[in-house]
């Protein structure tokens, strides 16, 4: 299994975090917690866990394009939701 990880700088971490998995819990399922929660995809998981300042996502495949796939769908819904932070890319590291 492959892991990876990104921080997303934000006072809204909460509020993201349930948004990723309420628009996900549409098609796959997904668990939230007071922290953040639990998004699992048919090609991995993701974790997400909200503090003051910022939403860390954790996320693991089987494989390197899955991951890669995991990672651009969870950061393209997150930068969606958060169109009014100014656009910013994830960093993500192994």
């Amino acid at each position: 299994m492959l892991h990876s990880a990104a921080h997303f700088e934000t006072e809204h971490g909460k509020r993201y975090a349930a948004q990723l998995c309420r628009h996900f819990a549409h098609k796959i399922e997904t668990v939230e917690t007071e922290e953040g929660g639990e998004c699992r995809f048919s090609i991995g998981t993701a974790r997400l866990r909200a503090a003051p300042g910022g939403l860390t996502i954790e996320v693991s495949a089987p494989a390197a394009a899955e991951l890669a796939e995991l990672q651009s769908v969870v950061e393209s819904h997150l930068l969606r939701f958060a169109f009014r932070e100014g656009g910013r890319r994830l960093d993500w590291a192994a």
